[in-house]
């Protein structure tokens, strides 16, 4: 008699599947281990856990990554357009441009860019991955595994001009 083998699939603990890309299952970026109460340090000697959105964690890095010196705008074109809108009724999405995943200790972000122009793209790009690490992790409290800067445009002073002129002659 011959042996039978048994495949098994083993399935994650809580019960979802992985998503699968070619077949394959896809390696998430961030840890998704299963969270364990652990008690405070307070003296009230209360338990329990937190919590972070992922928007949450969104907002800060898109608000961390406004403010590095160089960097014009968040998102692409078609999300830029939109945010214009949004300025105007004054609803600014701060988390335009911004894509974060988040797992129980760790987070990771994509962040799409506009660089003002001459501002020298590699070195705002790598502040921005600093300013965006530094907040997350001193803000959220979870360590960033990576953070991935797409340049999608750069701003032209010229740009700026162009809209003023045309705004005065209608």
């Amino acid at each position: 008699m011959g042996t039978e083998e048994t495949k098994a699939t083993v399935a994650p603990e809580n019960g979802a599947q992985a998503p699968r890309r070619g077949g394959a299952p896809v390696q998430p970026r961030v840890d998704r281990a299963p969270v364990v109460p652990q008690s405070s340090t307070a003296d009230n000697g209360s338990t329990g856990r937190t919590t972070i959105a992922e928007g949450v964690v969104a907002k800060v890095a898109g608000i961390a990554a406004r403010e590095v010196s160089g960097v014009h705008a968040l998102g692409g074109g078609g999300a830029r357009a939109f945010g214009a809108i949004r300025d105007a009724v004054n609803a600014t999405d701060l988390t335009q441009g911004v894509k974060v995943e988040v797992g129980e200790t760790q987070a990771a972000a994509d962040i799409t860019i506009v660089v003002d122009y001459p501002a020298p793209i590699q070195d705002v790009a790598e502040n921005v991955r600093s300013a965006v690490t530094a907040a997350i992790t001193r803000l959220v409290g979870l360590q960033v595994v990576e953070v991935n800067v797409d340049v999608n445009d750069v701003h032209l002073p010229s740009d700026d001009v162009d809209d003023d002129t045309e705004s005065r002659v209608s």
